[in-house]
């Protein structure tokens, strides 16, 4: 069939959200990329990353993003409950890695992996940052830096960016 718009996925992510009953989180920003669409879910009262959601863009199912989303997030990710929760301790955004050495790690990777491209706008999450790939002004993707180890991941699932809305 006919592949979702943006705003189709904005209304599914704002029912998803509205469906959990947390009235702090909101849809923060909404991307458009080739292959799906991006969902950042933020805390109204700490302004900072909750989650992230993918959003397939024939079928309109919503899930979580894969990777530091899941593994690296103290606080809303799989590693909070089940056999290895509660290890990270109290959920935190102050981290060991601050943002000016995640930024930094990430420029390191792009220089070596993607030359040319930049690093963009820096979220900062429960356990990571996840921070925007610009080639010029241009957004190219994202990857996301663990706060604690400097590790960086490239989210290579997304494909071309198309379009946003906050």
């Amino acid at each position: 069939g006919t592949p979702l718009t943006i705003t189709n996925a904005k209304t599914i992510a704002q029912n998803y959200v509205t469906s959990i009953g947390n009235p702090d989180l909101t849809v923060k920003q909404l991307e458009e990329y080739t292959n799906n669409f991006y969902v950042q879910i933020n805390e109204a009262s700490t302004g900072k990353g909750a989650f992230e959601l993918l959003i397939n863009k024939q079928t309109g199912s919503i899930y979580p993003e894969m990777g530091p989303n899941m593994m690296w997030n103290t606080k809303y990710g799989m590693m909070r409950g089940g056999i290895l929760g509660g290890i990270f301790g109290t959920p935190t955004t102050t981290m060991t890695v601050t943002e000016t050495q995640a930024t930094s790690n990430a420029q390191q990777y792009l220089d070596t992996y993607i030359p040319g491209a930049t690093t963009g706008d820096v979220t900062t999450f429960y356990g990571y940052y996840t921070i925007e790939v610009l080639n010029g002004t241009i957004t190219q993707g994202m990857l996301s830096v663990n706060g604690y180890s400097g590790q960086v991941f490239l989210h290579s699932w997304h494909n071309i960016f198309i379009e946003e809305t906050e």
